[in-house]
């Protein structure tokens, strides 16, 4: 018989495509498994110890003469490696340092950050041979365009390209990951992702720090039969795996003390979305979203986590026995595919070890905790209201927002635009998604916003803090309310299922310039990537 392209790639490995023919979910789909891995190679949950990614150090520092800001000087190598997920076998992988997933960086408020991103990958991806060509967006950062991991401002192998970073933004969870035009999904969920914390005084005095803050990326895979990642994005509809990886652990068992955690929750599943949940039914504490902390910490059972979204919730285990194990598990939404174990994330085992009580975070699980710009907007400083339709084309079969995709962008010299909002202007965007069969995760770089409302009643209490992507379900219209600051220019939007972006749902708007002002900060000319000539 005649095999398909689709069906060698599935047999391949990272190169493989994992689960065979297109799965495209109108409801929430129950399976046994996507992997080809026989049975003694399946990773089973709770098998392996949890780990955190590395903290990333300058390798130098300074003073910006400019303004006598302080400069953190790091630098990452994209490169191929393997990383021991199975119980035997390895998977060749693409990470920051060879890392899966890569190094956390750590810094301060008012520390700007310089980061060397050189790209020392192969020239090919192994599983269909799009040039490795990179380009690094720091996700939740208000950089400039340049800076911004623009899609289609990439870096080749062999090059390198320095971004710089303000970090004047109050504290939050960020992560940097790839954002390569229309490679993302392949490139991010070959391992191209890490997370990035930015700490202040007041999330400092108010949360635990140290070895309490604990940072969760989480993100599923399929493998096939000789333990490379697997890949099927279902027609460019969504990859589900069957593993689900925590910090690029399978199901991973945590140690913890009877006092109160934080946990930095990043769901970089390229399509996957979460509803984390204990097993002891008690309550997960939001006090922070994407753009930092919220007004008020939120007490939830559960909550709707999409990817490239970030949740910081606080656990609260000092009433559990020594022993005890509590899961965290998923209670997953509608049109994700779920396979026998996804319904597991992790777990936490309670031991004995003495708990330090002059630490005031031991025991605290703050009501109030700070406001922020985004949450003090009102709808009536809205200048402007802009309507926007998340759909697949019946033409194209291209995932579009109205009827733009990036192809449009690049077609007209990256010109076109769907907003062109004025510098420090206020605007309400309504974002539809008229679909019973799809959520989108929207980003909209450069901002942190208010989610006004769904379907016309109030956001969730979970979501009720400044964010930069929101999850628009099946059937559902948000109302959004941003400020458009600190900087004029370029700046994307685009779903963040990532075979939805790259297949052609990113568009982008354009602040305080008209389409004829000349463009200081144009991603496509200014701050071009350099010849690597450093040996490692």
């Amino acid at each position: 018989m005649s095999v398909s392209r689709r069906r060698v790639l599935l047999l391949g490995g990272l190169g493989a495509l994992g689960a065979g023919g297109a799965i495209l979910p109108t409801r929430s789909v129950d399976a046994k498994s996507a992997s080809r891995l026989n049975d003694r190679e399946m990773p089973r949950p709770f098998q392996v110890p949890f780990v955190q990614a590395p903290v990333l150090q300058p390798y130098a520092t300074g003073i910006d003469p400019a303004d006598g800001l302080p400069v953190n000087y790091y630098r990452v190598t994209q490169k191929a490696a393997t990383a021991r997920i199975l119980p035997r076998l390895t998977t060749p992988v693409l990470g920051y340092d060879g890392l899966f997933p890569g190094p956390t960086i750590s810094l301060d408020q008012g520390t700007k950050a310089v980061l060397r991103v050189r790209n020392q990958l192969p020239a090919q991806h192994a599983l269909d041979g799009h040039a490795l060509s990179t380009s690094t967006h720091l996700h939740g950062s208000a950089s400039l365009p340049q800076y911004d991991g623009y899609a289609s401002d990439i870096t080749h192998p062999g090059f390198y390209k320095d971004y710089r970073y303000p970090n004047v933004q109050p504290a939050r969870s960020l992560w940097y990951h790839d954002h390569g035009v229309h490679f993302t999904a392949l490139n991010a969920y070959s391992g191209l992702a890490a997370q990035y914390h930015l700490h202040d005084p007041v999330e400092r005095q108010l949360l635990p720090q140290g070895r309490y803050d604990v940072a969760l990326t989480i993100s599923d895979a399929m493998f096939a039969e000789n333990g490379s990642l697997g890949y099927d994005d279902n027609s460019h509809s969504g990859l589900w795996g069957d593993v689900i990886l925590v910090n690029g652990r399978p199901w991973p068992v945590m140690k913890v003390q009877k006092r109160v955690y934080r946990f930095r929750i990043l769901n970089s599943s390229i399509s996957r979305s979460l509803r984390p949940t204990l097993s002891t039914g008690a309550p997960l504490v939001v006090v922070a979203t994407d753009g930092g902390l919220v007004p008020t910490a939120q007490s939830v059972a559960n909550y709707r986590h999409a990817g490239a979204e970030r949740y910081e919730v606080l656990i609260d285990f000092r009433k559990y026995a020594t022993g005890q194990r509590i899961e965290l598990r998923n209670l997953s939404n509608r049109n994700n595919v779920d396979y026998d174990f996804t319904h597991k994330i992790m777990a936490f085992d309670v031991t004995d070890e003495p708990v330090d009580t002059t630490d005031p975070t031991w025991n605290r699980i703050p009501t109030t905790l700070v406001g922020s710009e985004p949450m003090s907007l009102t709808a009536a400083q809205a200048v402007k209201t802009r309507r926007f339709r998340l759909k697949r084309s019946d033409v194209t079969n291209l995932w579009t927002i109205n009827d733009d995709s990036w192809q449009d962008v690049i077609a007209t010299g990256y010109k076109r635009v769907v907003a062109d909002p004025a510098l420090d202007s206020v605007e309400i965007w309504e974002v539809e998604n008229g679909s019973g069969g799809w959520f989108h995760p929207l980003h909209i770089h450069l901002v942190d916003f208010q989610v006004l409302s769904r379907n016309g009643r109030a956001a969730f209490p979970y979501e009720r803090g400044p964010k930069d992507v929101v999850y628009v379900g099946e059937g559902e219209t948000v109302r959004l309310l941003m400020k458009f600051t600190p900087h004029q220019g370029l700046y994307m939007m685009h779903c963040h299922n990532l075979p939805h972006e790259d297949h052609d749902m990113m568009a982008q708007f354009r602040v305080g310039l008209r389409e004829t002002d000349y463009d200081r900060n144009d991603p496509m000319t200014v701050a071009r990537p350099e010849w690597d000539d450093e040996t490692d």
